[in-house]
């Protein structure tokens, strides 16, 4: 049975880059596209793009079956879709909320959705907002495997990969932590490493190269220990534990020679210390994410 709505209409909700990159690329791939933003004034664009401005969030709900939120976090995204007016007209369509928070948010806000007769998907954009629209996009997807199916071909006009993690609802949000979690640390450990080298008179740019080179044997050896993790055999045979805290030290004495604060790394020496302590010297570095995880 038709309707009114599918399988060419979208609303968004949330006109910061990623919700306007988001509503560029619904509109460029010729769906009927509705905006809606808490702040008047940043859907000017796309409206002259062709999108509808919606003047309330009700109104932009009521435009479409296929609601996409992408807001700053889980508290605005509950301020907009829980208001009275909001959750009613919301009933019987489904919400993808690409919204980054934890992944007991997203648990909660499908408690909430399923009570209300909201059908809902939690997920989860793991590029910037530039790649929206190209193939470099990724999208990650937790909820109902039908309901991710039903939507697909009007997701798919985003670009890019849209892999679909379970349907545990948190799973999206679990793997944009874990994600972020290695992310933010390499940035972390980027950013202390130009300030060692450029405090021992070496440039930026002259380290860039070989930080590369850093970066690239890191996939494989994530591969590596993912089988170590899973397996529980923790191999040390290339680089035990031992060895590496040495070198970890290294990097404390060298910083805070030149006053830089290595808490980031004196953080890692103590947990492989611990591992250490714990009597598994001889395993490799992956033995962390066990110890880390005992309670």
């Amino acid at each position: 049975m038709s309707t009114p709505y599918a399988p060419s209409t979208v609303t968004v909700l949330g006109l910061g880059p990623m919700g306007r990159s988001l509503a560029a690329a619904f509109l460029k791939a010729g769906l009927r596209t509705t905006v809606w933003n808490r702040t008047p004034g940043r859907a000017h664009e796309l409206t002259g793009q062709g999108a509808a401005g919606a003047a309330t969030a009700e109104e932009a709900v009521a435009a479409s079956d296929l609601v996409v939120v992408c807001v700053v976090d889980y508290d605005a995204a509950d301020s907009i879709l829980r208001g009275e007016a909001v959750t009613r007209a919301l009933k019987g369509r489904t919400v993808v909320n690409l919204t980054a928070d934890t992944p007991d948010r997203a648990r909660g806000t499908a408690d909430w959705a399923a009570a209300h007769g909201i059908r809902y998907l939690d997920g989860a954009i793991m590029t910037p907002a530039p790649s929206i629209g190209t193939p470099d996009a990724v999208f990650l997807h937790s909820g109902p495997r039908d309901l991710f199916q039903e939507h697909l071909p009007r997701l798919e006009a985003l670009g890019g990969t849209h892999s679909h993690l379970g349907e545990e609802i948190g799973r999206a949000a679990t793997f944009d932590i874990a994600l972020l979690d290695i992310f933010w640390t390499a940035m972390a450990g980027y950013a202390h490493a130009v300030a060692i080298a450029r405090a021992e008179g070496v440039t930026a740019r002259e380290l860039a190269p070989f930080a590369q080179g850093i970066g690239a044997i890191l996939p494989p050896l994530f591969a590596e220990f993912a089988e170590d993790a899973d397996s529980g055999t923790y191999s040390g045979a290339i680089n035990p534990i031992t060895s590496a805290v040495s070198t970890m030290a290294h990097v404390v004495a060298v910083s805070e020679s030149h006053g830089i604060d290595a808490g980031v790394m004196r953080a890692t020496e103590g947990m492989a210390r611990r591992v250490i302590g714990l009597g598994h010297g001889t395993d490799g570095f992956i033995r962390v994410a066990e110890v880390l995880g005992r309670h």
